[in-house]
């Protein structure tokens, strides 16, 4: 989760005049949101899987708490919250906007109830859409950035809803199934190239008009060796490969706290894997089914994506590198629009930048040269993150086609793995 850039960097939102456009991305993207749940049963709403997941009810109930904290309260006149207590209920990280319950005990929860937060949505939504048809023009640039940083915010709650929603599913004795999968289109299955890139001084960073987070910038120089990034990403089957070789079972390809981490955990193979009969399964969206080998493989942790490049003679690439070789590619794949909440394979005249799985890269994620926090409560939504994570590049198959770019900085700690996260390799 990230914050917006400088105020002088003005979205499409903040420009725009046409406050109907607006009205209309707004009822769509927190329509998304019911959509997203549409398929849960109500007790489906109130699980924490794990410290990492938070319960769907709590995503809905946050993402409005964003609109009510930072544009109903302070900019419409006499504005009433819809409960006193959700403030604290409802906060994930900010300290600047008060105390919050501990995001550990969020599943504990069974109060408000699902209706009620519901009824909280369309209160804050009767009151977000007063707001935006009311609002004077010389009041709205500043209004329409933070209206956009709430678009922004709720699609990326609503990938975590997706990914959470997996996770929630998986504990499931029953049933796993959430929907049916949407078939993949059919396609030649891709042949792995290698795409060679010169290096020299190249810059990165959001530049431009739209919508980008502070962590994307400022744009700055970086200076790259000559390197060459594979045209697709890695699949089951290589990653099999790499099983059937005990990759798992020996130190020589991890890190020291990787293989720690391997050890401890008892990992034989990605998230959601099981074996059975000599056969690999994989929980879906869908439910239980075979491992495909053609598809990209997925919900393995930054440990597991160095331990399979160095396995594999190559590494992983640097986020310059990524940034710097997808800039000039088309922003196409497999996102949540599609409504498959899997990753597809390769088609054979594809590079597969974007969508599908959010790829591994080696950068620790640290500050670009120049970055300063925004002022304020929202200057919370990224900078003191920069600690001991590390940067994904490319969005996933529960990421918006709208919300993706190339400068777009995803991180995740090295442990990681119930998000969609795969990997492509890199060689000097």
């Amino acid at each position: 989760m990230t914050p917006p850039v400088a105020e002088t960097e003005v979205s499409a939102v903040a420009r725009t005049a046409s406050r109907a456009d607006i009205l209309g991305l707004y009822r769509r993207i927190r329509g998304n949101s019911h959509s997203i749940c549409a398929p849960l049963q109500t007790e489906d709403y109130v699980i924490q899987s794990m410290d990492d997941v938070s319960p769907p009810k709590w995503h809905l109930a946050h993402t409005t708490w964003f609109f009510e904290t930072f544009l109903l309260e302070p900019h419409l006149a006499a504005y009433q919250r819809f409960h006193p207590k959700y403030g604290f209920l409802f906060n994930s990280y900010y300290e600047a906007a008060g105390e919050r319950h501990p995001r550990s005990r969020r599943g504990l929860l069974s109060r408000p109830t699902v209706s009620e937060v519901y009824d909280y949505r369309a209160h804050v939504d009767r009151h977000m859409e007063q707001l935006i048809e009311q609002a004077g023009a010389s009041d709205w640039p500043q209004l329409g950035h933070l209206v956009d940083l709430g678009f922004n915010h709720e699609e990326q709650h609503q990938e975590l809803l997706i990914t959470d929603i997996k996770h929630i599913l998986a504990e499931n004795l029953l049933s796993h199934a959430y929907l049916p999968e949407a078939p993949a289109p059919a396609v030649t299955p891709a042949s792995l190239r290698w795409i060679r890139h010169d290096g020299g001084l190249r810059d990165i960073g959001f530049v431009g008009d739209g919508f980008s987070y502070d962590n994307e910038g400022p744009r700055h120089r970086v200076y790259l060796e000559p390197y060459q990034l594979a045209s697709r990403l890695v699949t089951n089957g290589e990653y099999l490969e790499f099983i059937n070789d005990g990759g798992y079972q020996q130190p020589r390809h991890w890190f020291s706290q990787g293989w720690a981490t391997v050890q401890e955990r008892g990992w034989q193979a990605p998230l959601y894997w099981e074996k059975a009969d000599g056969r690999w399964t994989m929980m879906a969206l869908s439910g239980a089914r075979q491992v495909r080998e053609d598809e990209p493989v997925c919900h393995v942790s930054y440990f597991e994506a160095d331990a399979f490049a160095r396995w594999s003679g190559r590494r992983l690439p640097s986020e310059a590198e990524w940034e710097c070789a997808a800039s000039s590619e088309p922003i196409e794949g497999n996102f949540y629009d599609a409504g498959r909440f899997h990753p597809a394979p390769a088609a054979g005249s594809s590079n597969q930048f974007f969508g599908d799985v959010w790829e591994w890269t080696q950068s620790p994620y640290t500050a670009y040269p120049g970055f300063q926090p925004a002022a304020g409560a929202v200057g919370e939504y990224n900078g003191k993150f920069m600690c001991n994570q590390y940067v994904l590049r490319g969005g996933s198959c529960a990421t918006s086609r709208r919300h993706i770019r190339p400068t777009y900085r995803n991180f995740f700690p090295a442990d990681a793995r119930w998000q969609f996260s795969g990997l492509r390799l890199a060689s000097d």
